[in-house]
């Protein structure tokens, strides 16, 4: 099942790259030059095309091929407890991520600039556990 490996690598370094660029394209947006403008209604704006269409997507992808590799090669081990632990903080920047996102179009950009930059940096020092983990795990 070398797909479901490679599919899960895929989706994962998708959902990586996405992560890095969502906090900073919300910071980018949360200038208050940029806020004046507003968002355009007639089009939807890219921060929630990327997020609902792009890093959702992965992100889903990711776990679902995850979760379907652990069960399928039987992994345990207390590596794998951590890279969970690792992984669950990449749910939590991925959706604090949606909930900046909804502050901005609600014409809150208050904090979004600096929970954006604690969100991008969570997001990666969770990337490179995740990264550290994989790597150190004891071969099977």
């Amino acid at each position: 099942m070398p797909w479901i490996k490679f599919l899960h690598i895929i989706a994962l370094v998708s959902w990586c790259g996405l992560l890095l660029y969502l906090p900073a394209l919300l910071c980018q947006l949360a200038r208050p030059e940029r806020v004046a403008q507003g968002f355009s209604p007639a089009a939807p704006p890219l921060p929630r095309l990327l997020y609902n269409s792009l890093a959702s997507p992965a992100a889903l992808l990711t776990i679902a091929s995850g979760t379907l590799l652990f069960l399928l090669h039987d992994l345990a081990g207390p590596w794998l407890v951590l890279k969970l632990l690792a992984v669950s903080a990449m749910v939590l920047a991925h959706g604090l991520c949606g909930w900046l996102l909804l502050r901005l179009e609600h014409g809150q950009p208050r904090w979004v600039a600096a929970g954006a930059m604690l969100t991008g940096g969570v997001a990666g020092l969770a990337m490179l556990a995740v990264v550290g983990l994989v790597l150190a795990k004891p071969e099977l």
